[in-house]
């Protein structure tokens, strides 16, 4: 297949080694075949050529390719086809890390705030995210012409001013999104000693009822049609099946099922570690049907992987799956389901509409969804149309 020790030219002491990281990552069959293949193609050409293997780089590659797309081969792949080759040569110390650009003063500003944030604040990932998307946004209207960081002359007028701006757009759960993230900021450039004066202040508020309305729920039968969908004789059927039930029946949130760690599940004692926001653990009971639907797939659906997180790509390579990935399971399965599309939150309100409906108080349900404050428990009351109907007073004037 071109990966013989005397077909592969410069690169025949690491081909061999590629396609063993290729299987390793859960390459498929043909990507086993074609890029070890090109591997071999680049390594005769960097012998003709004279080059050696520890010069190779992205601009040898790009190189290489114009020639021979210019010689007129055929289907000539592109730079990125040799992105894996390139990432095992660098992670063995063949050959160099990639040269990093000069670090911007913005940049520099914002991988210490992205830091701070996941250090002392110990904010989620995607939390982190989002905060210093927000503050890329507002920072790049600070920058000089040199590159500079104008922020010592920063006034309340300038962060009113572009909040204004950014939430013309956005509704009012989205806005009060936005005053937390530039209020966060705020206060890191305060601490940092980077403005004047505190500024956090001065971020006005949006005007808006706290939890003004019902929380859109999933009816039993619709979660029961979500769970239906899934094909749980094929792995990734069992995968996704094993991830909606810990949503729908332990109303764990998107980030800790894809937190989950091998270990967290202790099967002897039916408990399991969740990992939530903010850091915080906490040990739940486990399910006898999520505990089955785990097992289910850990036996016979997981792919083979060097990884400690329970829940894994399919495709390669085969690494950990962001949170992301499980509200896009919960909006494929209900499409398949014919059902209203809603996010993965929502599984985890029928959750605890579930749970109230069953005799439990609102102080039980917020351990169970480990709430740090009551009032946010305190939503689901609404949700029990039974009960508030029995406690509602009658309308004044309405017929008796």
């Amino acid at each position: 297949m071109g990966s013989s020790r005397l077909k592969a030219g410069a690169l025949t002491p690491v081909v061999a080694l590629f396609r063993r990281r290729l299987v390793a990552q859960g390459y498929s069959p043909t990507s086993l075949r074609t890029k070890p293949r090109e591997a071999a193609w680049l390594g005769r050409w960097m012998a003709q050529q004279g080059v050696a293997v520890q010069d190779l780089s992205e601009e040898v590659v790009a190189r290489f390719l114009a020639e021979e797309e210019a010689a007129g081969v055929p289907r000539v792949p592109r730079v990125r086809s040799f992105a894996s080759l390139l990432a095992v040569l660098r992670e063995e110390g063949v050959i160099a890390a990639q040269a990093l650009l000069p670090v911007s003063p913005l940049e520099a500003l914002l991988a210490s705030y992205r830091a701070w944030l996941m250090g002392p604040r110990g904010l989620a990932e995607a939390t982190v995210l989002r905060y210093v998307s927000l503050a890329r946004s507002f920072l790049s209207e600070r920058v000089a012409a040199v590159g500079e960081l104008g922020l010592r002359n920063l006034r309340g007028s300038d962060v009113t001013t572009f909040l204004v701006r950014e939430c013309a757009r956005l509704s009012v759960g989205s806005a009060k999104g936005r005053v937390a993230e530039l209020r966060s900021m705020l206060r890191f450039m305060e601490v940092e000693g980077l403005t004047v004066v505190g500024l956090a202040g001065s971020v006005p508020p949006v005007a808006g009822w706290r939890d003004a309305r019902v929380p859109r729920l999933m009816s039993a039968s619709d979660v029961q049609a979500v769970l239906g969908t899934c094909d749980r004789t094929s792995p990734l059927g069992r995968r996704d099946y094993a991830m909606l039930m810990l949503i729908a029946r332990l109303g764990l949130r998107s980030v800790e099922v894809a937190r989950l760690r091998l270990e967290d599940v202790a099967w002897r004692d039916g408990t399991m570690l969740v990992r939530g926001k903010g850091q915080q653990h906490d040990r739940l009971p486990l399910p006898v049907e999520v505990g089955e639907a785990l097992a289910a797939y850990l036996s016979g659906g997981r792919p083979p992987s060097m990884a400690r997180h329970v829940f894994l790509k399919f495709h390669a390579p085969v690494t950990p799956i962001l949170p992301a990935l499980v509200g896009d399971v919960v909006d494929r399965a209900c499409k398949v389901a014919d059902v209203e599309h809603v996010g993965a939150h929502q599984l985890r309100h029928a959750f605890a509409r579930d749970l109230l409906r069953s005799g439990a108080n609102l102080k039980e349900i917020a351990q169970l969804l480990r709430h740090r404050d009551l009032a946010t428990t305190a939503v689901y009351a609404k949700v029990d149309l039974t009960s508030l109907r029995v406690v509602a007073r009658p309308w004044p004037g309405a017929p008796a």
